[in-house]
């Protein structure tokens, strides 16, 4: 009897969805949990996992046939070699995300069309001068340079034409197309886009191709006012020339929910 190890905290899942499980795969022990030493215990047996499996654990599998990860970027292969090398089937929960984190990249646009990130640092000095910081101004009407429209991104060129935003996309086939984005060019003619932007959003994937894919060169083609907002992976910005973009006012400002080391 082969094992299904659920990687996740005992809390999040119901005994509906575990009694669903074990009716689509009867003849296998099932076991719920997210202490390591526990997994450890039953590493041996495991041959589905899904959830929070321990990264190092994977190669250490040695009966492990499938397993579905919780995110989608599957970029911690690079870093485990030993986990390549494993003759195992890996699936991914893309799409999953797609509406928190569409929402999130809007709740980085408001911010800075808003800003509310000088109101509250105002707020705390108790400095209630209107003149302080960078004045309000509209999304509608403002352009977006979309890089990577998979569903987060799509989720995202949707909401942003909702607001009359204008939206143009970056994805690695151009000719497929997404609703929302008004035209679609290649990995290759980013350098042309990236004056029009106020705002750049990336939701990529970390990959040889993406990693490092803005740097210098790229920050410096953009507006001295453009947003850069990413939602992907910390990787795919060269970190140091963030900073020095931000400190030497080459852009305007940087909504990031990932950072390089993340």
């Amino acid at each position: 009897m082969g094992t299904i190890l659920l990687a996740l905290d005992p809390d999040s899942v119901s005994e509906e969805q575990l009694e669903a499980v074990k009716a689509l795969a009867p003849d296998k022990r099932l076991i719920l949990t997210r202490d390591r030493r526990e997994i450890e215990a039953v590493l041996d047996e495991v041959e589905i996992a899904a959830g929070g499996l321990p990264r190092e654990l994977v190669a250490l599998a040695p009966n492990l046939r499938w397993m579905q990860q919780w995110g989608a970027g599957a970029d911690w292969l690079m870093r485990t070699p030993e986990a390549r090398q494993k003759d195992f089937i890996l699936t991914n929960a893309s799409g999953v995300h797609a509406i928190p984190i569409s929402e999130h990249i809007l709740a980085f646009m408001f911010a800075f069309a808003r800003g509310l990130h000088h109101s509250i640092r105002a707020q705390q000095r108790h400095d209630w001068s209107r003149s302080k910081g960078a004045a309000a101004f509209e999304l509608a009407g403002s352009t977006v340079i979309l890089i990577g429209v998979g569903a987060i991104g799509e989720r995202t060129a949707e909401m942003a034409a909702a607001l009359g935003m204008r939206v143009l996309g970056v994805r690695r086939d151009p000719t497929v197309p997404a609703k929302g984005v008004e035209a679609m060019y290649g990995p290759g003619e980013l350098l042309t886009l990236l004056p029009q932007g106020d705002f750049v959003v990336l939701t990529l994937p970390l990959t040889h191709e993406t990693r490092g894919m803005i740097g210098e060169r790229e920050l410096r083609t953009m507006k001295n006012s453009a947003i850069i907002i990413n939602t992907g992976r910390g990787g795919t910005i060269q970190q140091e020339a963030l900073i020095r973009a931000l400190r030497e006012g080459w852009i305007g400002g940087a909504g990031l929910d990932v950072t390089d080391p993340e």
